[in-house]
């Protein structure tokens, strides 16, 4: 059985930095992701790694950097400089559907809320 868990979450002050932690279990993946949905919109993309490459969205670039355990089959999004529209929740997610922005993936994890303050 297939399970992503986060781990990392939580408040933080405007230009301050979290570490997102998602430990993937029952099988390995190349392709991992990070969405985010905050309250009334819809969920977007923030960040993927296929291997080793990193991809993101514009909103975050130069802020957040995804890398992979692959030892731990875990993934991480690191995110500095954090601004109070980051204020969201985050969710793993594992084996995309096409493309790796889309939010069109086979397994999610239950989200971890991350809250940036002013």
């Amino acid at each position: 059985q297939v399970q992503l868990v986060e781990s990392g979450g939580g408040l933080v002050q405007a230009g301050g930095s979290l570490r997102l932690s998602c430990a993937a279990s029952g099988r390995t993946f190349t392709t991992m992701a990070w969405f985010r949905q905050a309250p009334g919109k819809e969920r977007e993309f923030v960040a993927a790694i296929s291997w080793s490459i990193g991809a993101y969205a514009d909103s975050v670039k130069g802020r957040f950097t995804i890398t992979r355990d692959n030892a731990k089959n875990t993934v991480f999004l690191q995110m500095n400089s954090m601004h109070p529209e980051d204020t969201a929740i985050y969710y793993c997610a594992a084996d995309p559907v096409g493309s790796v922005s889309r939010a069109q993936y086979i397994y999610w994890g239950q989200g971890t809320q991350v809250t940036v303050s002013s």
